[in-house]
């Protein structure tokens, strides 16, 4: 399972696999294009220039993706362009303040495997969850991609992603997607601002309940999902922290939505092929090239692509998710990572590891308490 870090590679396998994650950035985008109003062009060219720079600095499938508590709330609730990149700014600095200070290192350091798999399974089984509710909207449909991206999942001439991606494209044309009125052409949208009154409302509403939603499944679990694939690698937290941060503090000014990075778009780039970071490059440069002449027709596209495809694809990713539990020993630490994934999936990811991570230093200090005597 583990592999090299080598230079970017640029191939067909590279760049399927860079889509793989597109399940959770799908619908969410589209979320926010359509019911808050953010500017295609600038969503995409933020999302672009953000893939190219982690690609280049990484030297790995690093995954760029929405901050799922922040965009399903902003969605709920749609918020207004300027809250959308009110919540980003103070994403920005929140991590810049956790890298900087060494605190993401010092909870990374403390946390217990068997919570950080509970965490990733946690992840997964959510995951699967939504991608059952997304598969009944057409059964067979979604059964067909899940089995030509089985089948074809290291095909290296016909990636299983690429093939139900451009399934789902052509359902979208069948049942009646219309790119009448679209006419390609250069669009290079404007900087973006925000009222700096709008930070504490919306820190309130939403983005105190994803500050540890990001330090467990964007930081320490995608680390640890890295040493997985790349045992070999020197990512630590504070480094993702940091970029995490900065990129925050620099796309509200550019149009772009909060993001982060992920254990389960780590995974799913993985799962279809990435291996190195031109994974990122190539699809970089896809979403700029879409966001400066495609904006408004991708847009479209986001709006009406078949919800059983992203479905399969999230099937797949939580599957995989929930795999990495077999690295748990059994025993002392099967009881702490039970006890995470139940809290987790029944309230949320917080609770979650702030359940397993006490009872595990619990029940280690009772056990030696009672090895003394």
């Amino acid at each position: 399972m583990s592999h090299a870090i080598n230079k970017p590679v640029f191939s067909l396998k590279e760049f399927s696999g860079a889509m793989g994650d597109f399940g959770t950035l799908i619908p969410l985008a589209a979320g926010y294009i359509v019911v808050c109003g953010l500017d295609p062009a600038a969503l995409l060219i933020s999302i672009g220039i953000i893939s190219i720079t982690t690609g280049l600095v990484f030297r790995l499938p690093v995954p760029i993706e929405p901050m799922k508590v922040l965009a399903v709330v902003a969605i709920a609730q749609a918020w207004t362009p300027s809250m959308v990149y009110a919540s980003g700014f103070a994403m920005g600095l929140i991590w810049i303040v956790f890298a900087a200070s060494g605190l993401i290192e010092l909870i990374a350091r403390y946390t217990p495997q068997p919570v950080i798999r509970g965490i990733q399974a946690a992840l997964g089984i959510m995951l699967a969850i939504q991608a059952f509710k997304m598969l009944s909207s057409w059964w067979l449909l979604g059964l067909a991609a899940l089995v030509i991206a089985t089948l074809l999942r290291n095909n290296r001439f016909a990636p299983g992603i690429l093939i139900i991606l451009l399934l789902g494209l052509g359902v979208s044309v069948y049942q009646g997607l219309s790119l009448e009125g679209f006419s390609p052409g250069f669009a290079l949208p404007p900087l973006t601002v925000f009222n700096p009154g709008d930070i504490w409302p919306v820190m309130l509403l939403a983005g105190f309940a994803q500050v540890p939603l990001t330090a467990t499944n964007a930081v320490i679990s995608t680390v640890s999902v890295m040493k997985t694939y790349w045992p070999e690698a020197e990512i630590r937290p504070k480094k993702l922290a940091m970029s995490i941060g900065i990129t925050n503090l620099t796309l509200p000014f550019i149009g772009g939505m909060p993001i982060c990075h992920g254990a389960g778009g780590l995974v799913a780039k993985h799962f279809f092929g990435a291996r190195t970071g031109g994974a990122n490059v190539t699809i970089g440069l896809v979403e700029l090239f879409c966001g400066l002449f495609l904006a408004s027709a991708v847009a479209l596209i986001f709006t009406d692509f078949p919800k059983a495809i992203i479905g399969a694809m999230l099937f797949l990713i939580g599957f995989e998710l929930i795999s990495f539990v077999k690295d748990v020993k059994r025993g002392p630490d099967l009881a702490p990572l039970v006890l995470t994934i139940v809290v987790s999936v029944l309230t949320n990811m917080a609770y979650g590891f702030i359940a397993g991570f006490t009872f595990y230093y619990l029940m280690h200090s009772l056990d030696k308490r009672f090895s003394r005597e």
